[in-house]
């Protein structure tokens, strides 16, 4: 899930702190899809999920989107963006993504957002990409090749993976709308951006989703993960408190300890997290090609970002990433 923060001073003694929260938001946004997957299959319906899990977080923070409702007057196209394509978008596109293919793929192939990112400033905005970042482009596209084995006839279900590529495509839509304008001197909160970013995705997936029609039954029993009945409740705490509030939270406050390419190749660990929670709770076993797909994936993923050139004054989006930046972008799903 995309976190919004500003280019700050990194203080090389701050570092350890930052890698540490950089690995907790990764494991945080990593479990949501396998907190969320028992619940789809005990009933809900995906977006009935999405919105439990965005208004639920919307509400924990909308102390700081009172303390900072300025931003609603300065930044209203950025709060926009962010609650229509990071929040609602991105969102609702995985978690319907993962009602139909594994976790692990829906997250794979969510990841190939940098390489999307790369070629929307290649060949949309005309801008020079370096030949290291278009090498990670092939990586990334051959190794989604792999994840969704093209040889067998596309093993997975299309509509899953179409998807799963929305999610992408939401992500490289924040990118290249939160970008404009975040370099100035007054810079948005990043907590401030998150908090009306939830509670305008709230509002948009309260109108697609039609949570009245919830069947709320579901939430007062049990849901099933690999033969281990769970509270259903418990999973919806984890999904709101952990891989929603403290994932963008802590993504936030890595952020401005690190680097933006040191937080983002860190921000890749999601996927791998997200694979192996799915393997180890829900079952979702993958074949060895598709594990080496997947490697080859945030490979490629890692090299797109890490390798693209430096951002100037007259190149607004040229350093991409997955789920972590406003000023450089670089979830979750």
């Amino acid at each position: 899930m995309p976190v919004p923060t500003t280019a700050l001073p990194r203080d090389p003694h701050a570092r350890g702190v930052g890698l540490t929260l950089a690995l907790v938001s990764a494991l945080a946004f990593g479990g949501s899809g396998v907190a969320a997957k028992p619940l789809i299959e005990a009933g809900l319906d995906p977006l009935h999920v999405v919105w439990l899990r965005v208004a639920g977080a919307a509400l924990v923070m909308l102390p700081l989107a009172v303390r900072h409702r300025d931003l609603l007057r300065r930044r209203p196209a950025l709060l926009a963006g962010f609650g229509l394509f990071a929040v609602a978008g991105v969102q609702a596109c995985y978690f319907a993504a993962i009602s139909r293919i594994p976790v692990g793929v829906a997250l794979l192939v969510e990841y190939l957002a940098p390489a999307l990112v790369l070629g929307w400033v290649r060949f949309v905005q005309r801008r020079p990409v370096t030949r290291a970042a278009a090498v990670g482009v092939v990586l990334a596209v051959g190794g989604l090749a792999c994840v969704v084995e093209v040889w067998a006839g596309l093993g997975f279900d299309a509509l899953g993976l179409a998807l799963a590529l929305g999610a992408a495509c939401c992500q490289v839509g924040y990118f290249v709308l939160s970008d404009q304008g975040s370099d100035s001197e007054e810079a948005p909160d990043p907590l401030g951006v998150i908090a009306y970013g939830l509670l305008i995705g709230a509002a948009v997936l309260t109108v697609v989703a039609r949570p009245w029609s919830m069947d709320r039954s579901v939430l007062t029993g049990s849901a099933d993960m690999d033969g281990t009945p769970v509270a259903a409740f418990l999973l919806l705490a984890w999904i709101v408190l952990v891989a929603t509030v403290a994932a963008y939270v802590t993504g936030v406050l890595s952020v401005r300890r690190l680097s933006p390419q040191v937080a983002g190749v860190v921000a890749c660990l999601e996927a791998v997290i997200a694979t192996v929670l799915a393997w180890v709770l829900l079952g979702e076993h993958l074949s060895a090609p598709q594990i080496v797909g997947g490697v080859v994936v945030l490979a490629g993923a890692l090299i797109a970002q890490s390798s693209a050139p430096a951002r100037s004054a007259e190149d607004p989006v040229a350093s991409g990433g997955p789920e972590r930046q406003l000023s450089t972008p670089g979830t979750t799903t």
